[in-house]
């Protein structure tokens, strides 16, 4: 009898045992489709909202899998998308959910003409574009201009200049933009995309119930205006997408708009995109095996700038801290993949990490269309877009890597080169240990970095074989660069901060500092010049933003936008004959300058614009210079407040200067205070 019960007893366990394997496999075969599968792909196609709903409740009652976000047995497993899916069987967003849409409660406004009669000049044979990363790729921005005219977004106001010729230039039209927050806009021809974000209301039944509710969700938009005629700007086309808008690049004429929207598992709607109030795509989404803490689903839309058509849309659920780069060809979408802060609370097997690192996705693009192709991890973090570069069908980054070791945290640089798999193929690692990278420029098959702790290491690495790319020379000054720009294949610009030793035995920055780098002998480069403007507090949007910058080597022309604190002296008598008297002066406006390669710069002028005892409060009030652009011989200097038109063959010589409204002057939030 009791050999019979030990039988049973085992034959029990054993089928419990065989039971539970198998769940586990099974689990493992939803869930991590690349490792058990046999064409190795990896994410998962969520294709209806119970598949998105279940896959976000299922993750967020197992926390178990959310250790670190993504575990390295993920990415073994990418070469392509997988075919597994959730879903409880397509259905349209309408059915499923009973939803009836109900258009933006704030309709277009018309566009306000002014009495300002349009110059029946032609425009200017020779203007400039915006500053972008990649030749033949544009980047949305707030500025644009033709040669004849200047678009400017400013909070919810679309204005537009008659520019050229300067003497006679004025408002042609102000549009007020439905929505809470103006971004973006692109210009092609007479057709001006305006990106918005904004609400989009809808009204829903919830499961159970008879009785619909409203649901309000951010919505960002996309405003096609024929302006054919500068004075009536008329929209004739508009594209809703889910979220709020990130950012968009333009090639060929097709616009690829990137926007995001967090998720939880109370808000599982699945995107959709809509034109002119009709959804015209609904897209599947794809979905890591292994969850994040946070989810944001991204969303890549490409349409015309016509408006004729949305051409494709992929969604993503991703991670937070993205950091976007185009090229021609493909569009890379890159986000954060953390670890626990201490290397001691990491799990046994995660021992041997570096730390944090980025997740790449690859998607190819042409023609509207969009496909993803590919992901890849690398450790470290990325600056910003300057970061990531393909040259070759090969993408090379320079990420820091912060390695959290038990008791101390080290820090290092490293450049790695992938191929279009997104595999690495060549690494250079533990460059300059314990700083950190402030910028970068990739130019052909070279890399220059800028790091910074005390001394502004300038590398120059060499990256004509992708497999073993390595340290050609560097240089070591005061301060560092923000910003790299080529002036040519031996020359490169910086613009950054001073910074001078202090007191306390540490590193304090002081004014803003341009720089020449000659890289000529590129073992041994030299700082062929360099002019700091102003004081401790000093400051300009090109530190920030690219965008700001305006170069043209034809021209002979580099124009930064400078709001300049500098200590005057002053007569030591009235202040009780203290040591070292001064008072600050505040300048706000734009420096120029002229580059010759053999000696460095030279200040052409200054063009001053604003009021300077208001600027002394706010470095990134209305009256900052933040844009700058030229018509011919004419150099357009741009704040939200006024546009200042002056001669560059005499930058003494003001032609002209157009005031523009800001009725939310000095009332928005989040502007510094430098005392």
């Amino acid at each position: 009898m009791e050999k019979k019960t030990g039988f049973t007893v085992v034959m029990i366990l054993l089928i419990a045992g065989v039971i539970t394997v198998a769940g586990i496999f099974a689990y493992a075969l939803l869930f991590y489709p690349g490792p058990y599968g046999d064409d190795g792909n990896g994410l998962i196609r969520v294709t209806d909202e119970d598949g998105l709903k279940d896959y976000l409740e299922k993750y967020s009652q197992d926390n178990s899998y959310s250790r670190y976000d993504y575990p390295e047995t993920v990415f073994f497993a990418y070469g392509g998308m997988a075919e597994e899916s959730l879903s409880t069987g397509r259905t349209d967003s309408e059915n499923y959910m009973q939803k009836t849409a109900v258009q933006d409660s704030m309709p277009p406004a018309a566009s306000q003409s002014l009495p300002y009669t349009v110059a029946g000049d032609s425009g200017a044979s020779d203007y400039s574009e915006t500053n972008v990363q990649v030749k033949g790729v544009d980047e949305a921005d707030y500025v644009k201009n033709d040669g004849k005219y200047i678009y400017i977004l400013r909070d919810s106001l679309l204005t537009i200049v008659d520019a050229y010729p300067a003497e006679k230039s004025g408002i042609v039209s102000e549009t007020e933009i439905p929505g809470y927050r103006t971004t973006d806009l692109f210009l092609q021809g007479d057709r001006l995309v305006v990106f918005a974000d904004g609400y989009e209301e809808e009204w829903i039944t919830p499961e159970g119930s008879s009785v619909p509710v409203p649901v309000t969700e951010d919505a960002a938009k996309a405003y096609i205006y024929d302006i054919s005629d500068r004075s009536a700007p008329e929209i004739v086309h508009e594209i809703t997408m889910p979220g709020d808008y990130s950012d968009a690049r333009m090639t060929d004429g097709w616009i690829y708009a990137v926007t995001k929207k967090p998720v939880n598992r109370y808000d599982t709607g699945m995107p959709v995109v809509k034109m002119d109030g009709k959804a015209v795509s609904e897209p599947d989404v794809w979905c890591p095996p292994v969850p994040y803490n946070d989810f944001v689903m991204y969303t890549i839309t490409s349409f015309d700038t016509s408006g004729s058509e949305v051409a494709d849309t992929e969604s993503f659920l991703l991670g937070w801290d993205d950091t976007m780069y185009a090229s021609a060809k493909n569009i890379y979408l890159s986000y954060m993949k953390n670890m626990p802060y201490y290397r001691g609370m990491l799990a046994e097997e995660d021992t041997d990490s570096n730390g944090p690192e980025s997740v790449i996705h690859r998607f190819s693009i042409g023609k509207g269309d969009i496909e993803y192709k590919s992901t890849g991890t690398v450790p470290g973090r990325f600056l910003n877009q300057w970061s990531l570069d393909e040259y070759n069908d090969n993408l090379r980054v320079a990420t820091t890597v912060n390695n959290y070791g038990r008791g101390e945290i080290s820090r290092y640089n490293s450049v790695y080169v992938l191929n279009p798999n997104l595999d690495i193929t060549g690494r250079l690692e533990y460059i300059a240990p314990d700083e950190r990278i402030y910028s970068a420029r990739f130019a052909g098959d070279r890399l220059y970095l800028v790091t910074f702790k005390e001394m502004d290491p300038f590398f120059v690495i060499d990256l004509s074989n992708p497999d073993k790319p390595g340290i050609l020379g560097e240089l070591k000054i005061p301060g560092y660069s923000d910003y790299l720009h080529p002036y040519d294949k031996d020359h490169i610009i910086g613009i950054g901060k001073s910074a001078e030793k202090n007191e306390w035995g540490g590193v304090s920055t002081t004014g803003l500092k341009v720089a020449l780098f000659d890289v000529t002998d590129v073992n041994s480069p030299v700082l062929t010049d360099s002019v700091e403007i102003g004081d401790y507090g000093s400051d300009s949007e090109a530190l920030r933003d690219h965008k700001a910058l305006l170069f043209d080597k034809e021209k002979n022309i580099l124009v930064l936008p400078v709001w300049e604190i500098a200590s005057v002296p002053v007569d030591e008598s009235l202040y009780g004959n203290y040591e070292k008297s001064y008072t600050k002066e505040i300048f706000n406006g734009a420096y120029v300058f002229g580059i010759d390669p053999d000696t460095g710069f030279i200040l052409k002028g200054k063009v001053k614009q604003g009021d300077s005892e208001m600027s002394s409060y706010y470095r990134s009030g209305p009256e900052v210079v933040k844009r700058s652009l030229y018509m011919d011989d004419v150099l357009y200097t741009v704040s939200d407040e006024e546009i200042v038109m002056s001669s560059l063959k005499d930058l003494s010589i003001r032609i002209n200067e157009v005031m523009l409204r800001d009725d939310t002057a000095y009332t928005k939030p989040g502007y510094n205070m430098v005392w």
